[in-house]
Parts: structure tokens; sequence; C-alpha cells
């Protein structure tokens, strides 16, 4: 186990807490006006899935469980859950639903993602920051606004929601930020 400052853990991290090993979900540094920094963290419990949150002050000492982290490439869904293959070995794994989370949404087939492995059993998935995705339908432009900051919705072939400029129309390949459904740019292909 490494011991690293509360500051520095991310989300897909894996700690461990009390014995237990935990995912982290969500972790966020507030720094008050007054008073200590402290970092929150919700953390998903390996073993049962239970959802807990912590909060320690950002210069707390927590464990980190040792994770491999290996690239992998997706392959297909089925019953089972989310089917990973390692280049390098050409081994396979399964992913399940809960595991995989909200980020299904951004799985393409052959996409390379990084999985965190803990004794043989994949913890957390991270996908690569950015992907790139059709317009499936947007509204149209309204004639006169053309404040840089006016975004519109659109739906993305994945079927997210995210907000474009008012240029992209349906059918335009875009970039997309898997973190926060946030548009980066329209797709230089």
């Amino acid at each position: 186990m490494v011991k690293v400052i509360a500051s520095s853990v991310r989300k897909g991290n894996v700690l461990d807490v009390d014995g237990k090993l935990y995912v982290v979900l969500t972790a966020q540094n507030f720094h008050p006006g007054k008073g200590t920094p402290v970092t929150q963290v919700d953390m998903r419990r390996i073993v049962d899935g239970v959802k807990v949150s912590e909060r320690w002050r950002t210069t707390e000492q927590v464990e980190r469980a040792f994770v491999e982290d290996v690239n992998f490439q997706y392959l297909y869904e089925d019953g089972e859950g989310f089917h990973f293959m390692n280049p390098a070995n050409y081994d396979q794994v399964v992913v399940d639903v809960e595991t995989m989370g909200d980020q299904k949404a951004y799985l393409q087939e052959g996409m390379t993602c990084i999985l965190s492995i803990h004794e043989g059993i994949p913890l957390a998935l991270e996908l690569p920051r950015h992907v790139t995705l059709e317009i499936t339908e947007t509204e149209p432009v309204v004639k006169g606004q053309t404040a840089s900051s006016s975004y519109k919705p659109a739906m993305l072939s994945n079927g997210v929601r995210t907000m474009v400029p008012p240029h992209i129309n349906a059918g335009t390949r875009v970039v997309i930020a898997t973190e926060d459904n946030s548009y980066v740019e329209r797709a230089k292909d």
C-alpha cells in the first residue's frame, strides 16, 4: 500500500480504507475562506457496491491500493457485461454494468481504455479524454443570436445531450470531453 495525501486522490483511484477497497467516483477539493481545506470523496466499496462519502483534510494521508493500470481494447457488450481484450497477450476480461456506470455511452468498438485491475478483478475504467461523435439532432440557429457565449442543445449519436455552438448542425462530427459531456471542437476528419 502507498500512502498519498488526500488532495491528490482522483476519480478511478482505488483506496484502502479500514481494510476494505473502494473505487473513487468523485473527488473535489474545497478551500473555504476560513478554516482548513478539505477533500470530499464519493467512493463505491468493491465487495458489495455500497456507496460511501468521506471527507478528509487535504494534508491527511490515505492508503492507495496497489492497482495495475493496463491498456485494454473494447470488444463488445452482452448479457455478461462489457468485454475487453489486452492487446499484448490477448487476455479477455469482462467488466460488469455497475463498474462501467454512465461511461458506457462513450464506448466504441476497438476503443483503447485503461482498466484498473486488482488481483485479476477489473475495478475501474478510464476512457480516453475525448471521443468523436456525430450530432443526430439540434435546434435551428436563431438569426441575430451571434453572442459567442450562446450555445444550443444537441443530441449525440450515442444518445447523450450536450450543448454546442450555433454553427454546428445535425450530421456534423464533433469532439466531446468524456468527463463532463462538453463540446470541445469540430472533428478534423
